[in-house]
């Protein structure tokens, strides 16, 4: 491809994509996530960033406004969160991100060039999405053996969780029905219904918050994190798996 030709096709791609983020007193890790989002190099790339907040009590707002994003009020519950923000959000590609995940230097030129190439394939470049790899911001060694099992799973059945992030094109998530009002395993409804054809598994890292594993435990969560899933391929209720998720 010749250089004026590169050129073009990049500043086609430029300014096409939202960020939501839902937010429920995220205050401790809003800064972080949001500072990933807004360096010189990524701001070409981002068209907004829609916070949709659940009722937060603690500073979230204050910070989404000195940031420059969008806060958006909407009922508490992540599915419902994600879509109000999906509504909101101007881009033609949609990315999906937890209030504790930071996406590492690097990230924007992976989606850049990924965003790139699909856009050679015309319409048909808009029927994929994209996550990024797992991570966690901790140096134990059940850190590492969860970011392997994690890496399996995606491996094996093509099923990343929210925590991974989700970039997906407006018309594919429109086309899907976008996301579901379920309390809980809202990520996994969505991506079942995206498929692992349509999925693209991006090396670049987002790092999540371990605050949840070290305060029940590594093999206490990751346990009733795969009771969950094994209950909704069951067919259980997203709201029963919910009040199991929630007992400690």
């Amino acid at each position: 491809m010749l250089p004026s030709q590169l050129q073009q096709l990049r500043a086609k791609v430029r300014r096409m994509l939202s960020v939501v983020i839902p937010t429920l007193n995220a205050e401790k890790s809003l800064t972080r996530v949001l500072a990933a989002l807004i360096r010189p190099t990524v701001r070409g790339l981002i068209k907004d960033v829609v916070i949709v907040d659940g009722g937060s009590t603690d500073g979230t707002e204050r910070i989404a406004e000195t940031s420059g994003a969008k806060f958006v009020s909407a009922p508490k519950g992540r599915g419902t969160q994600l879509a109000a923000g999906a509504q909101a959000a101007r881009g033609e590609w949609l990315l999906f991100l937890h209030a504790d995940t930071v996406l590492q230097p690097g990230w924007e030129e992976e989606v850049e060039t990924l965003l790139e190439r699909l856009e050679k394939r015309g319409e048909k470049g808009l029927d994929f999405a994209a996550v990024f790899k797992f991570a966690l911001d901790d140096f134990s060694f059940w850190a590492r053996m969860l970011e392997g099992i994690v890496s399996w799973r995606c491996w094996l059945f093509g099923l990343p969780y929210g925590d991974q992030g989700l970039l997906v094109s407006r018309r594919l998530y429109d086309k899907l029905g976008g996301y579901r009002p379920l309390q809980i395993m809202e990520d996994v409804d969505f991506v079942r219904r995206i498929g692992r054809r349509r999925l693209v598994f991006l090396r670049a890292p987002a790092v999540t918050s371990p605050e949840r594993y070290l305060n029940d435990g590594y093999i206490a969560r990751s346990s009733r994190n795969a009771l969950c899933l094994m209950l909704y391929y069951l067919g259980v209720n997203p709201d029963r798996i919910a009040r199991i998720y929630a007992r400690r």
